[in-house]
């Protein structure tokens, strides 16, 4: 189905099922322990062996022996898989470096073996008796250091945009601003570690995963391995977390095929938490410099922001200034982005990726451009607003409600109180402040397809390969087909996360929910036109609804259509050129409040609000769920996390869930989420939008923002930790 016009008839819009604040639907297998999730496969592989991956000790080198004796000869070893006898490997094209190193290490904790045995104490026992002697090569860690060396990436990255002429119109605005920021290395830190079971059937392989994107991973796996695509299928129907760090296959996926394929019996393998951070993808470090010139009224004249991060050789920036792009006014901008060669572990996306980041550095300096200009923080914020792309003023936002945030959370959070001058308000040792951010992240659509069909028995099955990562996909494919089909959704049947179903959006960038339940919505037209035929009404004038199908002044049961056989139908949704047309982002505003004690400069979150406009949403409770775990991540970047480089070695220091610091419920109070009641027609037909990563945009700056507003104290440095706040703190006066 081509999606290019909106929907004008459409089913979706009763709004009976869809829009309704429903419980998942995977709730109760999940709160009694009985969702299989990867490693938990064992109705698939009972006689599963297990995996052991061995870290390379280096950051940049060379293997120059392994010596592997020691290790076969232990107790209950059925196999050692290094580079030596993998055979031929290939890299998937969503991999920046090998998933196993030799005789090149490319990274400090890259996979150079997995050890295969009967337990997983026999394995992890064994891995110790491998002997690897490495010649070490030096190696650049330091972006600070190697920002003077980076280059322009690929034009595919769109690194650079210019409109007007920036230099001048800065040069000549009667108020101006220049700031630079730096973010750190952030982890995605998700509760399931990576984690495969991989079976082999003659020469074809299953690997029971934990994957967001299901045909990217296939994909990648079959030729990695080189072997036929339709030789592997990926399995995945619970994914504890990802947050990006599983869009793309990873080494523990390939080290338990490969280790499958040499012990001849299924291999489970789960990188262990020590290594998972090394050894995996992060969010890279950015060094950000944002300039903004203003006429003395509070209007953008002239603003440009920069961004330099790091990667492995071939690798991609960290897309920082792409929301400065279009969040705010200006007829002069400049954005640039350049890309630093470090041979750390890959960098790559982590929730919201370029938006998060970069909303931290320029939601501080449009804070201090109102400062300097005497403004309000919102209302410098509304006057700079804009109705087109400010880069191609021919083109329209489909919705742009960025105001109505603004001022909707401005009342609810009792804005109006706030007191402008840093430092003067006080709760007996707390110094008090409140601060407010821009949310911004683009609304991207993918394609996706599903097939649903009508059983015998009258009940409706979806099939696609969407994957639930924790953001509620069953609970709204099941309520967009209850919707589509008139059934109640306790007759509804939701399968996901299997490669041998049609291919979906899959599970990033807040593309998934709108994306995969437009699919389904594609397929349930199908399915619908099929039944009316085989009922013998009209599928244009057919209505279905309470589990009957009305048309022509007849009303016959859905299920008489599947009385001899099911009914099925299959479709894709796809989007044409409505990116062209329309510019499609999603907008909402964080207001924070802080505590911060006056004498040790212990930081405390008090309250927190997030807006939201996103267009129809599917389903509030999920919803608002997604919203609040965004915002907890958003004060983890404001407060704590930060991937320590030892830049002697080149490595991250704090590999663990011990040393790598992020909120916990004592961390964070009540949190309120608002949604505007929007529908975006351009978006899709489901009139839906992503959420899930808008949640996080801008919420660490809204710390910020608070902490400088309760003392008076400006970092610019992200996490603002107590060392940089003390030395700056006012003198202490009685309470």
């Amino acid at each position: 189905m081509k999606f290019t016009t909106p929907a004008t008839t459409n089913p979706i819009d009763r709004l009976k099922v869809v829009g309704k604040p429903t419980d998942r639907i995977d709730g109760p297998l999940k709160t009694t322990g009985t969702a299989p999730y990867a490693y938990e496969q064992h109705k698939a592989a009972p006689d599963a062996a297990y995996g052991y991956v061995v870290g390379a000790a280096i950051a940049k080198g060379r293997i120059a022996a392994i010596d592997t004796a020691a290790a076969k000869a232990a107790p209950g070893v059925l196999a050692v898989v290094t580079h030596e006898n993998a055979g031929k490997l290939g890299k998937g094209d969503k991999n920046t470096v090998r998933l196993l190193a030799g005789p090149e290490v490319q990274h400090y904790h890259q996979a150079v073996a997995v050890i295969v045995a009967e337990t997983f104490e026999q394995a992890r026992a064994a891995a110790a008796l491998l002997k690897v002697e490495y010649a070490k090569q030096a190696g650049v860690y330091d972006l600070e250091a190697a920002k003077n060396a980076a280059k322009k990436p690929d034009e595919k990255d769109k690194p650079d945009t210019k409109v007007g002429s920036f230099d001048s119109a800065y040069a000549s605005a009667p108020v101006k601003f220049d700031g630079t920021y730096t973010t750190p290395d952030q982890s995605h830190a998700m509760m399931e570690p990576h984690a495969s079971i991989a079976v082999w059937n003659g020469d074809k392989l299953t690997l029971y995963t934990s994957n967001q994107m299901i045909n990217w991973g296939k994909k990648d796996l079959a030729k990695t391995l080189g072997i036929p695509e339709q030789n592997v299928r990926l399995v995945s129907p619970y994914v504890g977390g990802g947050f990006g760090g599983k869009l793309f296959l990873r080494a523990e996926a390939l080290m338990a095929a490969l280790g499958a394929r040499a012990a001849g019996r299924p291999v489970k393998v789960t990188l262990q938490r020590a290594i998972m951070i090394n050894n995996t993808t992060h969010r890279p470090a950015t060094i950000q410099r944002i300039r903004i010139g203003a006429t003395r009224e509070g209007r953008i004249t002239a603003i440009a922001h920069e961004s330099w991060s790091g990667d492995q050789p071939g690798g991609q920036p960290e897309t920082a200034v792409m929301q400065t792009r279009l969040l705010y006014a200006g007829q002069h901008r400049m954005t640039r982005m350049r890309l630093a060669t470090l041979d750390l572990p890959e960098g790559n996306s982590m929730r919201a990726p370029g938006e998060a980041p970069g909303l931290m550095a320029l939601e501080i300096a449009i804070d201090e451009m109102a400062e300097k200009l005497k403004m309000d923080p919102v209302t410098f914020r509304i006057v700079n607003d804009t109705t087109v792309d400010p880069e191609k003023p021919g083109r329209k936002f489909s919705q742009r409600r960025f105001v109505d945030c603004m001022r909707m959370g401005a009342e609810r959070f009792g804005w109006n109180k706030r007191n402008p001058v840093p430092g003067q308000v006080r709760d007996g040792r707390w110094l008090v402040g409140i601060g407010v951010a821009s949310a911004f992240r683009n609304n991207i659509v993918t394609p996706s397809a599903a097939r649903v069909r009508l059983g015998r028995d009258g009940r409706i099955t979806v099939e696609t390969d969407m994957t639930d990562i924790g953001t509620g996909s069953y609970t709204i494919i099941a309520q967009t087909a209850a919707e589509m089909m008139g059934v109640p959704l306790e007759r509804v049947d939701v399968r996901l996360g299997d490669s041998a179903y049609p291919v979906s959006s899959g599970s990033g960038g807040q593309w998934g929910g709108n994306s995969s339940t437009a699919g389904v919505y594609a397929a349930c037209v199908k399915l619908r036109e099929a039944v009316a035929k085989k009922l013998g009404l009209d599928p244009a004038g057919a209505d279905f609804a309470d589990g009957q199908v009305r048309a022509g002044g007849k009303a016959v049961a859905l299920q008489d259509a599947a009385r001899d056989a099911e009914v099925v139908g299959e479709d894709k949704m796809e989007y044409g050129d409505l990116d062209k047309k329309f510019q499609q982002s999603t907008f909402g505003a964080h207001f924070v409040e802080v505590g911060v004690d006056a004498a040790t400069g212990e930081i405390r979150v008090r309250r927190m609000l997030a807006v939201c406009a996103a267009g129809r949403i599917l389903n509030p409770k999920s919803a608002r769920s997604q919203v609040i775990g965004a915002m907890t991540m958003g004060v983890g970047a404001a407060l704590m996390e930060d991937l320590v480089v030892d830049k002697r070695i080149g490595f991250f220091v704090n590999h663990d869930l011990a040393g790598y610091e992020v909120p916990v419920h004592a961390d964070i109070p009540h949190q309120e989420v608002v949604f505007l009641d929007e529908t975006d027609p351009i978006s899709s037909p489901m009139k839906a939008k992503g959420v899930g990563e808008l949640g996080i945009c801008g919420v660490a700056a809204a710390v910020a923002n608070a902490i400088y507003n309760a003392t008076g104290v400006r970092v610019r440095d992200y996490p603002v930790t107590l060392d940089k706040l003390l030395p700056k703190l006012p003198p202490l006066r009685s309470a």
